[in-house]
């Protein structure tokens, strides 16, 4: 089981060295006290500026003086031109909770007896079965919570903004991660 948690960046360079040491202490506390692994996941990607200028383009059609059209398409072309001309990339941090439910079970294959446990296909008749997989999931994604929630405490105390991914979040991260084409196509305007 994972969780998924987004983290905003903290301009470290802009602090003072009595912050940057405060943070840097914060953080070795924080992933000293973990009693689990943490991964940190850095996704960086050209800016898309494509909605911005739509948008400008939408108040391009709206202005009414005939200066207002003129700034506001030479500021569409500055724009443009600027991301051109510059790499310009957006960064986004997340991290990546687990848990690993213990593999106990009377099958001699330890996976089997888990999955077992998640689908209710252990070959008994006992209907209790089903309510006890579900108990039993319950309390895993009780304990992957707790770890979210130690993870969150941690990085807020150093500054950082969290929030964790709820699962439209997490398919569509999958889905723009696994097709990175899809951001260069033209957007579809109705």
């Amino acid at each position: 089981m994972r969780a998924l948690v987004l983290a905003s960046s903290l301009n470290f360079a802009l602090k003072s060295t009595d912050e940057q040491n405060a943070i840097i202490l914060q953080f070795q506390d924080f992933l000293n006290s973990l009693d689990f692994s943490l991964q940190i996941f850095i996704q960086s990607k050209k800016l898309d500026i494509r909605p911005y200028i739509a948008l400008l383009e939408e108040r391009y059609k709206e202005q009414v003086t005939e200066l207002m059209k003129i700034q506001t398409r030479e500021y569409i072309e500055f724009i443009k031109t600027f991301v051109e001309n510059s790499n310009i990339m957006t960064k986004s941090f997340f991290l990546v909770v687990p848990y690993s439910p213990p593999m106990i079970s009377a099958s001699k294959n330890p996976m089997t007896g888990l999955v077992n446990k998640f689908t209710n296909k252990s070959g008994g008749k006992d209907a209790d079965k089903v309510g006890i997989a579900n108990a039993e999931f319950d309390e895993y994604r009780s304990q992957i919570e707790q770890r979210v929630s130690v993870v969150e405490q941690g990085l807020v105390r150093c500054g950082i903004r969290v929030a964790e991914l709820g699962t439209e979040e997490v398919v569509e991260l999958y889905y723009k991660i696994f097709n990175p084409g899809e951001t260069e196509k033209p957007i579809q305007i109705n």
